[in-house]
């Protein structure tokens, strides 16, 4: 990997919109964890944590992740886990991340939603202090569970709505499309809630267009199979939607083969607001800088391609307008 170019995306402003904070947890940390909590674990070592990331479709890494998230008990867990991320995503040049979380994962087991939240608000706020480093919440609800569920999870975190950057939706697509969160997401709008969902990276192009149509969200979470449907590309690139596509991640899911074959190019080529982003890197390999590093080398980006995709990802953020001018002029 080249040196100058690694140092030259570090350099680039940009923001991470698509980081799950349960997926960047490190596997030395999960065992930490694990013992802080005495929670046992499948894995005898973080070495042989490591050995099982060999994935070979979503849900297999869902699978996964979920016996993970079963080490954050605590709010300090919590606190633990995001400031350790921003630090990293800090060093890499990121000037705003917002962050991924779904309660649902932890209150099931009984996990207090303030200790979630008051955790991961607080490692937001001493990042912010101490490495200036603008960071929000996107609190997801899970596609697997139930619409009603949903609700009772917006229900359980309104009394921190103005700490909460947005909502989202992510899990497994196959048999879970969007158009089953239609009334939650229109509530969320009338609320004047800031809104994403996870559409079309195993789902078909008709997730991303239910996605845009029926749910009416201001971001697509990776969004690659829209290609499937000229007509809904048309439509992206016309409304300036932005995807958050996460190449390292498509790669190792198997949503694409190799990264020489994954669809960046074409999107850009078809003017897509696309922006790059880790997903849950600490399970597939790669932070923020690494995916812009290996498109970079698989792609032939120039320098001025890298730029736009960082330009894109503060335009693209759920911040105002002066707040996002302020972020672009970081030198």
């Amino acid at each position: 990997m080249s040196v100058a170019l690694t140092e030259f995306v570090r350099s680039l402003p940009k923001a991470e919109l698509h980081i799950h904070l349960e997926g960047s947890l490190e596997a030395e940390m999960l065992f930490r964890l694990a013992e802080r909590n005495d929670v046992a674990l499948p894995w005898p070592s973080a070495d042989a944590l490591r050995g099982a990331y060999r994935f070979d479709s979503l849900q297999s890494f869902l699978d996964l992740y979920y016996q993970g998230c079963r080490v954050l008990v605590r709010e300090q867990d919590f606190y633990d886990v995001t400031r350790a991320y921003l630090a990293r995503a800090h060093a890499d040049g990121v000037v705003r991340a917002e962050a991924f979380l779904g309660p649902q994962s932890f209150t099931e087991r009984g996990v207090p939603v303030g200790d979630i939240l008051g955790g991961v608000l607080r490692a937001m706020d001493d990042a912010r202090a101490e490495d200036g480093i603008s960071a929000g919440l996107v609190v997801t609800a899970q596609r697997h569970r139930s619409e009603a569920d949903a609700f009772t999870l917006l229900d359980s975190v309104s009394p921190w709505a103005d700490r909460i950057a947005g909502f989202g939706l992510g899990g497994a697509e196959v048999g879970n499309p969007p158009s089953r969160f239609t009334r939650y997401f229109r509530e969320l709008r009338q609320l004047g809630f800031k809104t994403t969902a996870h559409a079309g990276e195993e789902g078909p192009a008709a997730y991303v267009r239910e996605a845009v149509e029926l749910l009416q969200v201001d971001r697509i979470d990776h969004g690659i199979r829209a290609l499937d449907d000229p007509n809904l590309v048309e439509l992206l690139a016309a409304s300036r939607i932005p995807l958050t596509v996460c190449p390292l991640s498509n790669v190792k899911l198997k949503a694409v083969s190799r990264l020489v074959d994954h669809p960046l190019p074409a999107m850009l080529a078809a003017g897509l607001t696309v922006t790059i982003n880790s997903d849950d890197p600490a399970y597939f390999g790669g932070y923020v800088v690494d995916n812009y590093v290996q498109c970079a080398q698989a792609f032939g980006l120039s320098a001025d391609a890298l730029a736009a995709l960082a330009a894109n990802s503060i335009a693209a953020s759920f911040l105002s307008d002066a707040e996002k001018d302020a972020l672009g002029n970081v030198s």
